[in-house]
């Protein structure tokens, strides 16, 4: 899998280093190897000064006048090579070992680095790796080539148990050099994860006829996925569901039962604040363009859903669709003109403002029969 090229440079290398130490030859040896026949031939590589006041190192430099006498047109700041009288039988025995034990050193290096050009190229895409061990911080896989994933704590989902032996699917964040060769930053938390798996699960988003607008996650509990039909005919939100929820709930499946809402992309921010706070529904949503925040009136049988458990749908909406979004019931805007009303606000950078309260009381709002 290493490109002929890279062995061969490793090769003059290795025997450059082995001259070098057995010949006593400065460090302007240069070895070049002829890719068709493998002769070896030695050189000794100068650099051109103008003239004899310019040399500081006769062992490394050449004035003009010398290097035009070995190669034509040369000027100053060029270099010129001048072949050494070496047989193999010079380099000798050690020369040999050294160049083995360089080139075995190099080869691994090149090998390394050609595995880790391969695996660089995939950041950003989902790979299958098998757990190897365990520890309090991280989790690390076996990921083929003996190249390592390492998931942290942190890109672990929530209530997740690994055992040894498992094939799991991660979101490749990072790919690091290291001594060892390549090892890769891993997560299951990152919203590119789900991108991924709706792309791997969905033929429609894969082939580009559904894209993804927007993702917002919080990940093992629930994330909103806002979808776009790019083909007439196809029905964006249908496709990612699946017939019966079928192809959501293998995603979910994945995600270790984190919830999913699907919800339709709309140009109108008005329309896509309410589609974005489904399954709630809404009444008006009233758009303050200044500053950028989203009003949304709901029925108040619907408050408790719109706002969600300590304010996550709301909070996941405001995330999505980047607006500030302040909800009312119905009877809350009714009952402003007698000296109150009741609202939760929601930002997309996850602060609320009286979510929680707003929250147990329209869930008690909710049980109470009308």
């Amino acid at each position: 899998s290493v490109p002929q090229e890279i062995l061969l440079q490793t090769l003059e290398q290795a025997i450059e280093s082995a001259y070098r130490r057995n010949a006593e030859a400065p460090e302007n040896v240069v070895v070049k190897i002829d890719p068709e026949t493998g002769e070896i031939s030695v050189f000794r590589e100068y650099e051109v000064v103008a003239g004899n006041e310019e040399v500081t190192d006769p062992e490394l430099q050449k004035t003009v006048a010398e290097a035009v006498e070995i190669e034509e047109g040369v000027g100053v700041g060029g270099r010129v090579r001048v072949p050494e009288n070496v047989t193999q039988a010079q380099l000798g025995r050690i020369a040999a070992q050294t160049a083995g034990q360089v080139y075995r050193q190099r080869l691994r290096e090149a090998e390394r680095d050609v595995v880790y050009h391969q695996y660089v190229s995939r950041e950003g895409e989902i790979l299958t790796g098998v757990v190897t061990r365990t520890t309090e911080s991280a989790v690390v896989l076996d990921m083929s080539r003996g190249v390592e994933a390492v998931l942290s704590v942190s890109e672990q989902l929530p209530g997740e148990h690994y055992r040894i032996g498992q094939h799991l699917k991660v979101f490749v964040l990072e790919v690091r050099r290291t001594t060892r060769g390549p090892v890769l930053v891993v997560s299951r938390t990152h919203r590119g994860f789900l991108r991924r798996l709706m792309e791997m699960e969905i033929p429609e988003i894969y082939n580009g006829s559904v894209v993804i607008r927007g993702i917002a996650r919080e990940a093992g509990s629930r994330s909103k996925v806002a979808v776009e039909s790019r083909q007439p005919g196809v029905d964006a939100k249908g496709a990612a569901v699946g017939q019966r929820g079928t192809r959501i709930q293998a995603i979910v499946a994945e995600l270790n039962g984190e919830k999913v809402d699907v919800v339709l992309w709309n140009e109108d921010p008005s329309q896509f604040v309410a589609e974005a706070l489904s399954p709630a529904e809404v009444i008006e949503v009233r758009i303050d363009e200044e500053h950028r925040i989203a009003n949304v009136i709901v029925p108040e049988r619907q408050l408790s859903l719109a706002i969600g458990r300590e304010g996550q749908n709301a909070r996941l909406a405001a995330k999505l669709t980047g607006w500030r979004i302040d909800i009312r019931s119905d009877a809350g805007v009714a009952a402003a003109g007698a000296g109150g009303t009741r609202t939760a606000q929601a930002s997309a950078d996850g602060a609320e403002d009286g979510a929680e309260d707003m929250v147990e009381e329209a869930a008690q709002d909710a049980e109470t029969p009308a």
